[in-house]
């Protein structure tokens, strides 16, 4: 019986060398990564323009803005990928939620007033997301279809269903309570970075403090052990993409919020940097490791080089280098950790 505990501690971590530090700074790696460059733009705005990137309010408030919506996206993924699955729809399926959120809030602001036009046609948009996230779990968890090719084709779907009830064009939303939500300030905080930050605590102690959490990494370490151990993995795996599906939808309501408009496309481009987000966050995609607080960190990496490389009058077509390069290296770091560490972290 001695010997367990001792056996446990040596592949999860070794007695000796400098290996504790070492996977200390890969977990870390998107933190650093953040610091890294918003000392190399600090320097930069100092030495070419004589003025401040980090401590400039107006740079930090449009960082956190534009990182909103792929966070958004990422935080769902985050759950997925730690599982070991992938989830490629979320990007249409939020142009679909902002798409049925637009038509809603306008049909509803006919009928009631304003504010709970705006409530309610919000609840619509996030309901119906809700729809392909459940077909996703059944294809995946009961058909046994591969979470790339099930999901893949749900893009397809969700993004035919979108551009159709658009008309193919964008839906504008005429409604000031909901303009406010999307665009409004809560003492001198835009209101969609609050209600992100509240969304993304409640999303990290979901999965850092409960058992649906604890049931999320242990699914993605080994989904038989999972077995073994009673958890029913069909059940959890079909909540996870709908989880995602949900997380899709309130990104899809908030940027039509924001941008008082619905469009199909809202979320097409913010797929591959959601992703991206939560691998340069530290999560896996064997499955089995991530966390929330890493795919904040990644989500404000992307953002920094987008925004960075424009302030410094940068070609935006650099942007989409840097972030393959830190992708890269991300994945690189996670291999590195992966072979020190001996498998997969729980």
């Amino acid at each position: 019986m001695s010997s367990a505990p001792s056996s446990l501690t040596q592949g999860s971590q070794p007695a000796s060398g400098p290996h504790p530090l070492l996977l200390r700074i890969a977990e870390l790696r998107a933190w650093l990564f953040l610091v890294l460059l918003l000392v190399f733009f600090e320097l930069w705005a100092r030495i070419a323009y004589g003025s401040t990137f980090v401590f400039s309010l107006s740079t930090m408030q449009s960082i956190s803005i534009y990182t909103v919506a792929p966070l958004l996206l990422a935080l769902g993924s985050t759950f997925v990928i730690i599982s070991g699955g992938i989830d490629l729809s979320i990007g249409f399926i939020m142009g679909l939620s902002a798409v049925v959120a637009a038509h809603a809030v306008n049909m509803l602001g006919g009928v009631m007033p304003l504010f709970p036009a705006m409530l309610i046609g919000g609840v619509v948009g996030v309901a119906v997301a809700i729809i392909p996230g459940i077909i996703n779990g059944l294809l995946i968890s009961k058909l046994r279809v591969p979470p790339f090719i099930g999901t893949l084709g749900m893009y397809g779907v969700a993004r035919g269903v979108a551009f159709l009830l658009a008309g193919g064009t964008t839906v504008p939303v005429s409604n000031a309570w909901f303009s406010a939500l999307g665009n409004g300030r809560f003492y001198g905080l835009p209101v969609v970075v609050i209600v992100t930050v509240i969304f993304l605590l409640v999303m990290h102690y979901i999965l850092s403090q409960t058992r649906f959490g604890q049931h999320t990494y242990a699914i993605g370490a080994s989904e038989q052990a999972a077995l073994r151990a009673g958890i029913n993995v069909g059940w959890h795996t079909q909540k996870l993409y709908m989880l995602s599906a949900i997380c899709a939808g309130i990104g899809g309501v908030l940027y039509a919020a924001r941008f008082t408009a619905g469009a199909a496309q809202a979320g097409e481009p913010l797929l591959l940097d959601s992703i991206a987000a939560v691998v340069i966050g530290g999560a896996s995609l064997f499955g089995g490791s991530g966390s929330i607080l890493g795919t904040l960190a990644g989500s404000l990496v992307i953002a920094v080089i987008q925004f960075g490389l424009v302030y410094i009058n940068v070609e935006p077509f650099w942007q989409f280098v840097s972030v393959g390069v830190v992708i890269i290296v991300s994945v690189l770091v996670d291999q590195a950790q992966r072979s020190i560490s001996g498998g997969r972290r729980p």
